[in-house]
């Protein structure tokens, strides 16, 4: 099928790269923590450059940013964009010869935990400008594109989308239907229909998607439309429950002549470039949630400590506290696990699409989760359209959704664990495992060097000694993990797609033991610097997340071969035949 051929082939062999993939190896048994200890830390020049953006961009905000008035009007005001691109807040990881920032994954991420602290819709924006928008130009772009369309990006003059999801083809990006066909002159005419474009008909440039025909085979093309350009139509705008200034529309193409020079990469790449760039944009995501949660904790805080009843604040009470703590032990790993996943980037890593979309789905349910919680310790001034809950409850209910809905990428994650376990094993090799998960993410084949296959150690030996405990219960963990993997491989060869139940139970708890191994290094990483006496603060917190994350993995697992999968499966079908909940008390 064309699929495995919009995959890009796995690194040379024979170069010095042991794994491409921190997380696939969890699934063979692999602990390779030379990718994860010691802890990633950003240059110190990038750091103090990150400060000052972050600081330039809270001081403007505060002044001129108002999330109320955008949602009213229902857009960004140009100015304040051109404003921020003068911050330089519009290309944070351009090259500065483009008159970017030139930032590493890392920094991109941490000011873009900034802007989710302001507003959702001022992060969805951005992200979709720079993120997806024209992160495909900076890429894959050639030097002229480059130099013809990123300075103006960067320096917010003009505004980026991406156009990939179509009326037929959401989770299933392969099977989008717009169509380009190469004319004589080497340009492509474009027809089709876009749907759910955010930036819609405020962007100045488009990166789009389309089938075409290369040397006889059916392939994707990546095209950069621009404004203006004839028969792009921009359709109706989506009224949304949340993120009410952002602009999304559909698009239509009728006949758009698209230049040659406005081909992205090559002919027939379209599908991999699409799926690169959605691997490299969840990490915002994640990233993004770390700091709307951290936004959602000062407002509880703040809420519960001045707020009485019964003659004593509301944060006296025991389940107020379990609400507080289980987000701030948590936010401690979310925040691990993202920037362990940037670092990865950052050192070079070939494969990352697991880890982006674990931090993808960890980060948007725990913010969605937070949220509740923390508008329920608000009471019902939580409830009030004047007060920030409500707005925030609204915009980021769509978190989960996008760039990949959070159960096909929990699919994605399993399914890519199971794949190089399957050519491991002997008579397993033939499994196909590739197309059925193709749309979601890059698959880069796990790789090894085949001339030097080191025996891995079978715990985690980096940690701090005083973190032993913990190092050990997760490689425990691991080995749990590979076996139970091999065994259901084993039981259900091929048809492993078909069982969801069980992917979903490996995909939580490889998320979990991921976010483990980075609060592991993380805090080895402040034991060093601070002593372990100086630590006490954060050795608590991340021990309580390891030791809540170790259970929520013995569940999973646990439940891989004592379930009540077959049940569910029943009683949902039951529904499905009576059309209706069916077993009502009362019959009107």
């Amino acid at each position: 099928m064309a699929v495995r051929e919009a995959i890009p082939k796995p690194p040379d062999a024979e170069t010095e790269q042991e794994v491409s993939s921190f997380a696939k190896a969890l699934f063979l048994g692999e602990i390779h923590e030379q990718l994860v200890f010691p802890w990633p830390r950003p240059d110190p020049g990038e750091r103090e450059r990150i400060r000052a953006l972050n600081a330039g961009l809270r001081s403007y905000c505060a002044e001129s940013y108002d999330p109320r008035k955008v949602e009213e009007e229902r857009w960004i005001d140009d100015e304040v964009l051109r404003d921020l691109g003068e911050i330089g807040v519009m290309g944070l990881y351009v090259d500065e010869a483009y008159g970017g920032q030139g930032l590493s994954q890392t920094g991109y991420a941490r000011v873009f935990e900034t802007i989710g602290e302001i507003d959702a819709t001022l992060a969805i924006v951005l992200g979709v400008h720079q993120s997806i928008g024209y992160k495909g130009i900076s890429l894959f772009g050639t030097e002229e594109q480059k130099q013809r369309w990123l300075p103006d990006l960067a320096a917010g003059r003009k505004l980026a989308a991406f156009a990939l999801t179509e009326p037929e083809a959401g989770s299933d990006a392969y099977g989008i239907q717009s169509r380009a066909v190469e004319q004589p002159d080497g340009s492509w005419v474009l027809n089709g229909e876009k749907r759910y474009i955010g930036n819609g008909s405020r962007a100045d440039v488009i990166t789009t998607f389309a089938r075409c025909e290369v040397d006889g085979k059916d392939r994707h093309v990546a095209l950069i439309l621009e404004k203006g350009m004839e028969g792009l139509e921009v359709g109706e705008r989506y009224d949304t429950m949340g993120l009410r200034g952002n602009d999304l529309r559909r698009l239509y193409f009728k006949d758009v002549r698209v230049p040659a020079e406005n081909v992205l990469g090559e002919p027939g790449e379209g599908f991999r470039i699409a799926m690169q760039i959605l691997n490299n944009g969840r990490i915002g995501l994640g990233t993004g949630s770390v700091g709307a949660t951290k936004k959602l904790l000062d407002l509880t805080i703040a809420h519960v400590t001045e707020r009485e009843q019964f003659g004593r604040p509301l944060a006296d009470f025991e389940l107020v506290q379990d609400k507080v703590g289980w987000m701030v032990s948590y936010l401690f790993g979310l925040e691990a696990m993202t920037y362990m996943t940037c670092g990865l980037v950052d050192a070079g890593v070939p494969d990352y699409s697991l880890e982006s979309a674990i931090c993808k789905v960890a980060g948007t349910e725990f913010l969605w989760y937070a949220a509740n919680r923390s508008l329920q310790l608000a009471g019902g001034q939580g409830y009030l359209r004047s007060e920030p809950w409500e707005k925030i409850v609204r915009d980021i209910r769509i978190f989960p959704i996008f760039e990949g809905a959070n159960d096909v990428l929990r699919a994605f994650v399993a399914l890519g664990g199971f794949k190089p376990v399957g050519e491991r094993l002997e008579g397993l090799g033939d499994v196909s495992l590739g197309d059925p998960i193709g749309s979601i993410g890059v698959l880069v084949d796990y790789a090894a060097s085949r001339a030097k296959r080191e025996v891995r150690p079978d715990r985690i030996g980096m940690a701090h000694q005083e973190l032993s405990g913990h190092a050990d219960a997760v490689s425990g963990q691991v080995k749990q993990l590979a076996g139970e993997t091999e065994r259901l491989l084993r039981e259900h060869k091929g048809e492993i797609i078909e069982r969801q139940f069980q992917q979903k139970r490996l995909a939580d708890a490889v998320a979990d033991i991921f976010a483990q191994v980075a609060v592991l290094s993380r805090v080895t990483a402040i034991f060093d610097d601070q002593g372990v006496e100086a630590s006490g603060q954060e050795r608590f917190i991340a021990e309580t997340f390891c030791e809540r994350a170790a259970a929520r993995v013995e569940g999973n697992l646990g439940q891989i071969e004592s379930n009540d999968d077959e049940r569910m499966t029943s009683i949902a079908k039951l529904s499905y035949r009576r059309g209706s909940y069916g077993y009502a008390l009362f019959e009107d």
